[in-house]
């Protein structure tokens, strides 16, 4: 190890300003001395707190096209199966009052900066829902209820902090209960329809990583326990991901079976065929024998 030391010190001890300072303004004056001006990789405290930064910062900039592959599924097939509305309802009112108890409390942006990225996207895929789903006129109404209670939120003078507390435990529970309404959907209908398998996996792998995140980061057991209990459902989401992968739609089932009896209507059965060749009397051929 003092070998290493020996050789990365000069590299680190001369880093260009704006780095250093971008080092520091991440993981801190203490712990950048210690893990990279000393190169002391047995500081376990700044060792996992570094971590933590890495993953935060990770997720966050994961999360800006965490979704994006579910939008494209919805444009191309201009059909919202399988994916549900209240499931998306709940998850983007979660988030908004997440994001506002986040950013009032004054907690590092990389704790919780996927929540803004992720609600952006959840409004659009809302809206392609509601639109693909012959609702079109509810996606406005959506969308100025979501900008009102963004407004209440984010206000001080309108909404107080132990209020805002109170509505973060609610949240948690309603991130929790939108899972709920996408697992019935899929199991109901026999299939994941236009659900996309990058979002869930994905969903599931934050989560997970967010439970870590959140012990190092931030001492709050609201939001720690809202993420266990989402990577929970998570976990389930992803199991039925691969258990109904190749499986298609009740939709395209009953499609299927609509198709059976007409071409069945069109070929006739082996007891048709054989009851028609026994009904048809043998011709007889010309014979060779001599009569006389």
């Amino acid at each position: 190890m003092d070998a290493v030391r020996t050789t990365l010190q000069p590299i680190t001890h001369n880093l260009p300003a704006p780095i250093r300072d971008l080092g520091v303004s991440i993981i801190g004056e203490k712990c950048y001395k210690s893990l990279l001006l000393n190169i002391d990789v047995e500081d376990t405290e700044c060792l996992k707190y570094a971590i933590s930064k890495g993953l935060g910062i990770g997720i966050v900039g994961a999360s800006a096209i965490v979704k994006v592959p579910q939008i494209v599924k919805l444009v191309k097939s201009k059909s919202a199966s399988g994916v549900s509305f209240l499931a998306y309802l709940l998850e983007t009112s979660s988030y908004l009052i997440s994001l506002a108890y986040n950013v009032r409390n004054g907690f590092p942006f990389s704790t919780y900066g996927e929540t803004a990225m992720v609600l952006a996207q959840n409004v659009l895929i809302t809206v392609l829902v509601l639109h693909y789903s012959g609702k079109a006129s509810m996606a406005g109404l959506f969308v100025a209820a979501l900008a009102a209670s963004a407004v209440t939120l984010f206000n001080e003078q309108t909404l107080g902090m132990k209020e805002l507390g109170w509505l973060q435990v609610g949240a948690g529970g309603m991130s929790v209960a939108s899972k709920i309404p996408q697992i019935a959907a899929i199991w109901s209908q026999g299939g994941t329809g236009q659900l996309s398998a990058f979002t869930v996996f994905n969903y599931l792998l934050g989560s997970l990583t967010r439970i870590f995140t959140t012990i190092q980061e931030v001492d709050d057991k609201v939001i720690l326990y809202s993420f266990v209990a989402g990577f929970a459902l998570n976990l389930v989401l992803a199991l039925q991901m691969v258990y109904y992968w190749n499986a298609p739609s009740a939709k395209a089932q009953g499609k299927r079976k609509e198709a059976l009896p007409a071409n069945s209507a069109l070929t006739p059965s082996y007891a048709e065929v054989a009851a028609t060749s026994t009904a048809r009397p043998r011709s007889k051929g010309p014979t060779t024998r001599r009569r006389g």
